[in-house]
């Protein structure tokens, strides 16, 4: 049983390692080849391409590298060729993905989409070529599901959420040991997590770290990202009372006590950890002037989105400015404010599902392998 997998970003390779764990336990003699990162490398199977390569953010972005961006998805073609797969995987990462799923289709080969592209944000004309190019499409969202198969006639997986099984698979942090371990003092720690891109975290840290320039109160931690360098973080350490951690950002919210949380898949970290959080985002001027126009949602964070109201408070663009995140921040301690946000944070969790989503995406990919074949 051979498998070819793409994921291209951070959350992708998150999901794609714990996916192909369950990949191998089922069928320990698959061969699997993948684009993603350290995570799903150290579970087995060949890395092709690393996702720091591949990870372009905000529209500009995307076009002033668009001569790497067909490169590559020249040479996965090359490369899906060469390994002829029994199936192909896609993991979210829709302006690659996509591409690569319409000339698999063409050529015959068995196409799964987990977790979909969000077409229900943006880019709703994308279903036409999800149901001519995808074989079988696994959701993780609760309202995908509707969204597919009563708006738009096609039959999807409601898996539940991968990430409650990252989560919840993992053993409590030992609060005095991680203190002792980053040097952190007693001081309430707040969990800085920027981003995971290069440009996005310059942007997002040095905003976060004005606001909270004068905040001795607090006991800040900066989130370092998989795929970056320590040695990148290092001129934004200038503070006693900020320190950093490298890869050990789910230790890192269990035992914070609030966030600063660039929009994204962090905020649902964030929400399951059980940390109070405010989210912040800010874009290049022209990729926000592009984006309101194009995409359709009430919310930017995934927390707001699932529970369809105001959860946590979202600084946009201008309201993502140092004055603004330092207010909203210090809210974050007052007592009947966390309790409430706790326990929104506690029917979110209910909505997502249980445990097991990477598990039952393995069984659905392998039997639908195995009955092709039979």
């Amino acid at each position: 049983m051979k498998i070819y997998i793409i994921a291209g970003e951070a959350s992708g390779d998150l999901h794609g390692s714990n996916l192909m764990k369950e990949i191998y336990r089922k069928s320990p003699d698959a061969e699997i080849r993948f684009w993603g990162g350290d995570l799903m490398q150290r579970v087995g199977g060949t890395l092709v391409k690393h996702y720091r390569e591949l990870a372009f953010m905000g529209f500009l972005e995307v076009l002033v590298n668009l001569r790497t961006i067909l490169k590559n998805i020249k040479y996965c073609k090359a490369d899906i060729e060469n390994f002829n797969p029994d199936a192909i995987v896609f993991i979210d990462y829709p302006g690659f993905n996509m591409r690569i799923a319409k000339w698999a289709k063409q050529r015959k080969w068995r196409t799964h989409y987990y977790i979909s592209p969000q077409i229900w944000a943006w880019k709703e004309n994308r279903i036409s070529a999800i149901k001519r190019d995808v074989d079988k499409m696994y959701v993780i969202l609760p309202f995908e599901k509707d969204f597919y198969e009563n708006k738009h006639d096609f039959p999807v997986e409601f898996v539940g959420h991968p990430l409650i099984d990252a989560i919840h698979g993992r053993p409590k942090t030992d609060v005095a040991k991680f203190r002792q371990d980053h040097n952190l003092s007693q001081l309430p720690i707040v969990a800085l997590l920027p981003g995971s891109r290069k440009q996005e975290i310059t942007k997002m840290l040095s905003t976060m770290l004005e606001a909270v320039a004068d905040l001795d109160k607090y006991q800040f931690v900066i989130a370092g990202a998989p795929g970056q360098d320590r040695s990148f973080y290092e001129t934004f350490l200038r503070s006693d009372h900020v320190a950093f951690v490298e890869n050990r950002t789910y230790e890192l919210l269990d035992i914070a006590d609030a966030a600063l949380v660039t929009s994204g898949t962090a905020t649902l970290e964030t929400a399951l950890y059980k940390v109070p959080q405010v989210v912040c985002y800010k874009g290049s001027w022209a990729s926000y002037q592009i984006a309101k126009r194009v995409v359709t949602l009430k919310y930017i964070s995934l927390v707001n989105l699932i529970m369809d109201r105001p959860i946590v408070t979202e600084l946009i663009q201008q309201e993502c400015n140092p004055s603004r995140i330092k207010k909203e921040l210090i809210k974050l301690f007052d007592v009947s404010l966390r309790d409430a946000m706790l326990s929104d944070y506690q029917q979110l969790e209910t909505k997502l599902g249980g445990i097991g989503a990477s598990e039952t995406v393995a069984t659905f990919i392998i039997s639908d392998l195995i009955s092709k074949t039979a």
